[in-house]
């Protein structure tokens, strides 16, 4: 059997075997877009590339050779890999996220909750919003809507009602005998002292109960809320629902210790494992130094951590306070079980921007042409439902299951690298049960394969030559016609968002 060095392993391994296949049987994972197990390699993303000698080879495809010194990971070949995501993110054509969720300050999955309306889902829904946003009946009816100024629906009519929908989904879960509550972890032994039960200290004890940490939430004030309770008029904000959202937070095991002000740091340190100072636009409690991280909201205080407007922002808004709350318990779990401080990482995405108007009605031609719904009060179900079906979904029906973004993201790849004019828009959604964004495609070829052996009656195929070539079916036919077989199966196979389950 052939002996082969990877990164300085010496392994025997099959005759005939490729790099690919030698690199995996020692566990060394080298990422791969157009290849599959079972198939034939076509060699066209290039991210599976090692160095062989002098010679930089896919190996995916390149069989392995007696006495063969194989590198995988030197600076060169990972700067190589770095290159081939940026080439074809270089004429990408899709958004990972949408708009409405990309402009939202606590980054809610807006489309993931709108479909979960439009499908009756509201169990589903209420989680999806409070993974995110733990005062949604709050912010449905206070907050200035941000997410609705991003929303492409409004380049053409009217944005959909995001906020109220948020607004719906939470009023119907508070009126059910067992509204959502959150599966917390066992108890850490930590403790956290939260000052200020404003929109950020409510937060971040929301998410810091999950974790499995205690929280004892102080406030100088006869009733926990901070703003939300003092200063917002009773029109804009029953009390009551204000309320009954703080009382979720004390149902999962929130202290609150009210009327009760803290004037010094120094009176809890004793007592707490870590502390976070949240009271509002009130800063007497800090040195007049502290040094803040804005991206994990650390102080240079040990185990002093800050959120919502005692930040110093130049906005005032309670869903920034909100998603302050997140990233802080995020932070503060990280320091409490002694890892790195990072806050909430990111996720790498691809933004499209505006669109042309022929692009657009790509997605509005896929939604309901019902003006938006103006309720006089809040949605009815029916109402939630219609205004559900106005979302153009933008968002990538794969965002989470795509090797594309996930290699993008594992290498640091800039998709504005090379930056020029990228291919049009387009969805095809003839198909009952998939949705085919050719924007999206890498011309990997694995499903031209597939249909292929599975003797489909026309299939898929390339179309074009060089870089304009793309994977469409033969004849102009609709993507209905070509995956009459193995839709499923193309579906699961496609290394990016291209083909997906509608």
């Amino acid at each position: 059997m052939p002996r082969v060095t990877i990164d300085g392993k010496i392994i025997e391994v099959q005759k005939g075997s490729t790099i690919l296949d030698s690199a995996r049987q020692i566990g060394i994972d080298i990422p791969t877009l157009c290849f599959r197990d079972g198939y034939e390699p076509s060699t066209s993303c290039m991210v599976c590339i090692v160095k062989v000698g002098n010679r930089i080879v896919p190996s995916c495809a390149t069989k392995v050779e007696d006495g063969m010194e194989i590198e995988s990971e030197t600076e060169e070949i990972l700067e190589a890999r770095r290159t081939a995501l940026e080439l074809l993110l270089s004429d990408h054509a899709g958004d990972c996220i949408a708009p409405c969720q990309s402009v939202c300050p606590a980054g809610m999955n807006i489309p993931l909750m709108i479909r979960q309306i439009a499908n009756g889902d509201l169990k589903d829904a209420i989680m999806t919003v409070k993974e995110d946003i733990p005062l949604p009946a709050v912010l449905g009816r206070i907050c200035p809507a941000p997410c609705e100024k991003g929303c492409r629906r409004g380049s053409y009519d009217n944005p959909v009602s995001i906020c109220l929908l948020k607004r719906y989904v939470a009023d119907v879960d508070l009126s059910t005998e067992s509204p959502y509550m959150p599966v917390c972890e066992s108890e850490s032994g930590k403790r956290v002292a939260i000052v200020g039960s404003g929109p950020a200290g409510l937060s971040s004890a929301y998410y810091l109960l999950q974790y499995g940490h205690a929280c004892t939430i102080f406030d100088d004030h006869e009733k926990p809320g901070g703003a939300l309770q003092y200063d917002i008029p009773e029109d804009r904000l029953p009390r009551k629902s204000l309320d009954d959202e703080i009382k979720i937070i004390e149902k999962l095991g929130a202290k609150f210790q009210l009327n009760k002000r803290i004037d010094t740091i120094e009176s809890l340190k004793d007592k707490y494992d870590a502390i976070l100072i949240a009271t509002g636009q009130n800063k007497s409690i800090l040195p007049e130094k502290t040094k803040i991280d804005r991206n994990t909201l650390q102080t240079d205080i040990d185990g002093v951590f800050i959120a919502g407007n005692v930040i110093g922002r130049r906005t005032n808004m309670a869903v920034r306070s909100v998603a302050d709350g997140k990233i802080s318990a995020n932070s503060i779990d990280q320091y409490l079980n002694s890892l790195p401080i990072t806050g909430v990482l990111k996720a790498f995405t691809v933004r499209m921007g505006n669109l042309p108007e022929f692009e657009l009605h790509k997605f509005v031609e896929t939604a309901s042409q019902i003006d938006r719904i103006v309720p006089s009060d809040a949605f009815s179900d029916d109402e939630a439902v219609a205004e559900s079906l106005r979302c153009l979904h933008c968002d990538c029906r794969r965002a989470d299951n795509c090797r594309l973004r996930d290699y993008s993201d594992i290498y640091n790849a800039n998709p504005n690298k090379y930056k020029g004019q990228r291919r049009p828009y387009d969805q095809q959604s003839q198909h009952s049960e998939i949705i085919y964004e050719p924007g999206k495609c890498i011309s990997c070829g694995l499903c031209v394969q597939i249909t292929s052996k599975s003797k489909e009656s026309l299939g898929l195929t390339f179309i074009g030559r060089g870089f304009t070539v793309r994977v469409g079916v033969p004849f102009n036919q609709t993507i209905k016609e070509g995956l009459q077989k193995v839709a499923r199966e193309c579906v699961e196979a496609c290394p990016t968002g291209a083909l997906a389950f509608k």
